[in-house]
């Protein structure tokens, strides 16, 4: 036990005081799916790549928000959270091209009200940013952003996201977590549920990891769980 304890440590972020493991999902159980609502569970499956058990968006989700906004979207289903840290392994499938991308989603109290970071091979206003959904459609405020990443075809980036609620401060960093590839600030949303998915691609996401002072129990009153 005190073995896995050191190695639990050992794999953890530098964390401000007081942050705690809060949750963590690796997809190696069958009742992982358990822990998601989704736009659309059909389009999510449990699935591996390169020996890695995740879960896969394997089709676009059928689901017509009112707003212009992301349509792919499994949120951690029973838990809201604050200030945290969030590490995850993403996988894009998708062909490479220029909006190719991966999404984060964090203060999500509902479908018309959220953030969402859209993370992708090239920037521009609807592309490679951070944006909010807030009774309307979708709008950049990331105050930096780098100029893309690189998905690759079926390859796993290491992706690590930080929130500061007292701030308002968002930063993602991409493989090298020495630098994020973008930082934002707004107090719209303080808590919300977090999740994964995308605008409108399709990809895979494992090892779950997020840390914060705590978390509030609250089951999602929108979307569905998987069958």
């Amino acid at each position: 036990m005190l073995t896995g304890l050191v190695a639990q440590a050992a794999d953890a972020p530098k964390l401000p005081a007081g942050y705690k493991l809060l949750y963590e999902q690796d997809f190696t159980k069958p009742d992982a799916l358990k822990d998601f609502v989704f736009t659309d569970p059909s389009a999510w499956r449990l699935a591996k790549e390169k020996d890695k058990p995740a879960l896969e968006l394997h089709k676009q989700s059928a689901y017509k928000p009112e707003h212009r906004s992301p349509l792919n979207i499994a949120l951690i289903a029973d838990k809201v959270f604050g200030d945290f840290v969030l590490e995850v392994e993403l996988l894009s499938t998708k062909k490479p091209y220029g909006h190719q991308d991966m999404c984060l989603f964090f203060g999500f109290t509902g479908p018309m009200g959220y953030y969402y970071n859209h993370i992708a091979v090239a920037a521009d206003q609807n592309a490679h940013n951070v944006f909010i959904v807030n009774n309307a459609p979708r709008k950049n405020f990331a105050k930096e952003t780098t100029k893309g990443i690189t998905w690759g075809e079926r390859e796993w980036h290491k992706i690590r996201a930080e929130r500061d609620t007292k701030a308002g401060t968002y930063k993602v960093f991409f493989d090298d977590l020495s630098k994020p590839i973008m930082l934002a600030e707004d107090k719209t949303f303080l808590q919300g549920h977090l999740g994964f998915g995308s605008f409108d691609d399709v990809g895979m996401v494992t090892s779950i990891k997020v840390w914060g002072p705590g978390a509030e129990t609250k089951r999602a009153e929108f979307f569905k769980k998987a069958e």
